[in-house]
């Protein structure tokens, strides 16, 4: 995971992708269970991986960092194992630093093209250590769950991707590289991106990112059945590969066992572990070696990806009436400025939307009066929510409105838009959403 120093950089990034108004879809469904139970992940399995990595880093200067050869050696150490397990592997390059750099990208065979669901960890670690927890060990996680996909002759009836990406630690370099480099079409094919970046934290919480709601669900599911409470993820939010598929519209969810912050006292009642101790003493040290995982939390983390990965691959329903298609990012209305808009990706549903399509909208705004709002459907037709009013000085539009829309084809990309049509007053759509 990439240090806090970057997060000033980062919200810088998220504020202007914010601007153009695009985040990851809710989607307020389960979805169908899968055709077959997920394998337990044998731990000595993730561990030996672990130890491979170890090996490495300690060959090749104490560290698998991007530009080095420990990291290349980690690359193709992956690689063959997926190799020789019948995926198809693709080396994808790129420069940072002025060093070539590389995604790993592995494809299983089958599955709906138009449907992917990806699973995906950084390989790099820093260049003070081995980085077995950060992230060898989801990187191993998620590399046994490959094998075991292929172990079991899995017919998923989404296409799965595992991916394992470079440079994460100087910026999410790599996954930025791979997301920005997806034809507009083939990022509508990512049906899911899945995170897992540090699972193996010494003194570990269970954190759950609260990103699109049917994959945090399918993750709080697996942990309700094992009575281990979680909690939602904020130490590392918008801090790893999983930011610049959010920010492109891809729903994303993952797994995070704890870095530099510390364990509260409420904490460790639930889990576990020492109160006011970093949940990894080693974040980003040298001492991060295989003494610093947890064996406990590195097998429940491990089954859990098998579990999203197993669940969320396969076949999906029509989601049930009174499904709700949200966002929640913020985006900024230029004072007396041009439109702004806010997307949705609806997803999963058959025929046209509802004649009763509700849309409830939160926006803020000093002078409410100044907007116009609208409801953009997928083939672009407008819909008036909301017209201007002089005369209406209250704060804020807090509302639910009623749209027909059963002309309309339900999947697609719905968008919120509004403008400020006078000068003076400022504000931002808090959060709107879809009910079906």
């Amino acid at each position: 995971m990439r240090s806090s120093r970057h997060r000033s950089l980062l919200a810088a990034a998220l504020c202007a992708a914010a601007l153009v108004a695009s985040a990851a879809p809710a989607v307020q469904a389960a979805p169908a269970p899968a055709a077959s139970a997920a394998p337990d992940i044998p731990l000595g399995n993730v561990k030996a991986h672990l130890t491979q990595l170890q090996s490495i880093a300690t060959a090749n200067g104490g560290n698998r960092a991007h530009g080095r050869a420990g990291y290349r050696a980690s690359v193709d150490y992956v690689k063959a194992k997926l190799d020789a397990a019948g995926y198809t592997t693709t080396l994808q390059q790129f420069t940072s630093g002025g060093a070539t750099g590389y995604n790993l990208i592995a494809d299983w065979p089958g599955g709906d093209p138009n449907r992917v669901l990806m699973a995906g960890s950084h390989l790099d670690s820093v260049t003070s250590g081995a980085g077995i927890n950060d992230n060898g060990s989801g990187s191993a996680a998620v590399l046994e769950t490959a094998l075991a996909v292929s172990r079991a002759g899995l017919a998923p009836d989404k296409h799965l991707r595992f991916a394992w990406w470079g440079a994460e630690e100087l910026g999410l370099v790599g996954s930025k590289y791979y997301v920005a480099s997806l034809a507009a079409a083939e990022r509508a094919k990512l049906a899911g991106y899945l995170n897992f970046d540090m699972i193996g934290s010494p003194n570990p919480g269970y954190f759950v990112y609260d990103d699109d709601p049917v994959i945090e669900q399918t993750f709080k599911d697996y942990y309700a059945g094992l009575s281990i409470p979680t909690e939602i993820e904020t130490e590392g939010d918008g801090r790893s590969d999983h930011a610049p598929f959010k920010n492109a519209g891809v729903p994303v969810g993952g797994l995070f066992s704890g870095a530099d912050y510390r364990k509260t006292a409420a904490q460790a009642q639930k889990w576990g572990g020492t109160v006011g101790q970093a949940f990894d003493r080693c974040y980003h040290s040298a001492c991060d070696t295989t003494a610093n995982i947890d064996d406990t939390a590195l097998d429940r983390n491990s089954d859990a990806i098998a579990h999203a990965v197993w669940t969320l691959s396969a076949g999906g329903t029509t989601p049930p009436a009174g499904s709700v298609f949200g966002n929640t990012a913020d985006v900024a209305i230029p004072d007396n400025g041009g439109a702004v808009t806010s997307s949705v990706s609806v997803t999963g549903r058959t025929g046209n939307a509802p004649a009763a399509l509700k849309v409830a909208v939160d926006i803020k705004h000093t002078f409410r009066g100044d907007l116009v709002v609208d409801l953009l459907a997928p083939d672009g037709s407008a819909y008036r929510l909301k017209n201007s009013s002089s005369s209406d000085s209250a704060d804020d539009v807090i509302a639910t409105y009623t749209v027909n829309a059963s002309s309309e084809s339900a999947n697609g990309t719905w968008k919120l838009q509004v403008r400020d049509v006078a000068a003076r007053d400022t504000g931002y759509i808090d959060s709107w959403q879809l009910t079906f």
